[in-house]
């Protein structure tokens, strides 16, 4: 997929369950799971055409996802400024 489809992450609130992810050097998108709390982090999965593959999964925390990782644009629950 291209970048212009990603924004990156500033703020924990854009990190909502079945939004897609994608690593800032890599051209592999996942789907966002929940977060756990007794593991600290969210939990990734992968996506091929579309389709989520539950077998496999990666736990990333809240600081590497916003680091290391973009988020679909218009999919994360984004602050509006009054």
């Amino acid at each position: 997929m291209k970048n212009n489809n990603f924004e990156n992450i500033f703020d924990a609130y854009q990190l909502v369950a079945g939004a897609k992810i994608k690593g800032k050097q890599q051209d592999e998108i996942f789907e966002l799971g929940t977060y756990d709390a007794l593991k600290r982090g969210y939990t990734l999965y992968p996506l091929d055409h579309g389709v989520r593959y539950d077998d496999f999964s990666v736990l990333v925390s809240e600081r590497e996802l916003k680091n290391n990782f973009m988020i679909e644009a218009g999919r994360g629950n984004t602050a509006i400024a009054a």
